[in-house]
């Protein structure tokens, strides 16, 4: 699949979901700890965002910055001691922007057993030129059935994102029309 506006100087092949997947494993420590003693999800969202940029950045080829997360879901509590290992790719692509998928798990760093997934995120990148300007990002091409489901999830996950902001933004001109400030 090829991006085509009828100038050959600027038709974008797509890339595969497997050309810019990234894992990228941290050490928790003690300075990663919150005052309950387990990791603070500000640390692993921290990682979250880094891999995610890097994939949209392998994707698209330059620079791409984080505009949303949709959801950030924390299922189990991360330790000191755990290696944590930050799994992403892209997922759906728009015009410039990019839907990253990214799967968190942890496992003790001296144990054998299998990794465990403790957290889930979505977040929206935006490919920029050096302007800091929007420009056009290849278009993903699933490979796997896994791939296809995502990229389907993605599509439903951008119309509620649409609709929401929609909704808020009728809502705003509408107490706004009605004389009530915020």
């Amino acid at each position: 699949m090829t991006i085509q506006d009828g100038n050959p100087e600027t038709d974008i092949p797509g890339k595969t979901t497997s050309a810019s997947r990234t894992t990228l494993s941290h050490i928790m420590t003690g300075s990663d700890t919150n005052l309950l003693g387990t990791v603070h999800g500000g640390v692993i969202m921290k990682l979250v965002d880094d891999v995610a940029g890097a994939v949209a950045g392998r994707h698209s080829g330059g620079p791409a910055v984080t505009a949303s997360m949709d959801e950030m879901a924390f299922l189990e509590p991360v330790r000191v001691g755990d290696l944590v290992h930050v799994k992403a790719q892209v997922n759906w692509t728009g015009r410039s922007s990019m839907e990253v998928g990214v799967r968190v798990l942890a496992e003790r760093w001296n144990e054998s057993t299998p990794a465990v997934q403790v957290g889930s995120a979505y977040l929206v990148f935006a490919a920029v030129d050096a302007d800091g300007k929007p420009r056009r990002v290849p278009p993903v091409l699933p490979e796997t059935e896994r791939d296809r489901r995502r990229y389907q999830e993605a599509q439903i996950r951008r119309t509620h994102r649409l609709a929401r902001r929609r909704a808020i933004m009728e809502l705003r001109e509408k107490r706004a029309a009605d004389g009530i400030e915020d």
